[in-house]
């Protein structure tokens, strides 16, 4: 269920959403590449497709901006391209999910979750997630959690 248009600065207003970029998941990026969160929790390469992913399944209203840039991303190829917009509070100002109140417990959650992703679990990569480097984003070095 998207609402698609809302009234003028609620939450519930899609200029309102909170944006997550796939930098700041990325345990390849430094803090001052735009890393928002610690590397032993972060993921290799994460893409916006798969933050969409994880965001929507868990029942967030999820907005993918394919064609978005991180401003800090020197690279311009389409793998590090887009950017999610979540809708992290209703109209009220209370969180949608109540295990989200946060931006940061929004992040953590999508980087804890994507790497369980059929797209990563399988080396059959899907459409997008076919890593160009060769070594693939599926080395769990001892970072396992749980």
């Amino acid at each position: 269920v998207m609402a698609a248009a809302a009234g003028a600065a609620s939450p519930a207003d899609k200029e309102r959403f909170i944006c997550i970029y796939p930098a700041y998941l990325n345990n390849k990026k430094t803090i001052a590449e735009g890393r928002r969160i610690p590397i032993d929790k972060a993921v290799e390469n994460p893409t916006s497709t798969e933050i969409q992913d994880v965001c929507a399944a868990v029942g967030f209203n999820v907005l993918l901006e394919k064609n978005k840039m991180y401003p800090r991303e020197w690279n311009r190829d389409v793998q590090y391209r887009g950017r999610v917009r979540i809708q992290l509070k209703q109209d009220d100002g209370n969180p949608c999910l109540p295990q989200f109140p946060t931006r940061k417990s929004v992040m953590l959650y999508a980087a804890e979750t994507i790497p369980k992703l059929k797209t990563r679990t399988q080396k059959t990569g899907g459409s997008d997630q076919s890593l160009q480097q060769g070594e693939g984003g599926k080395k769990g070095k001892g970072k396992k959690k749980k």
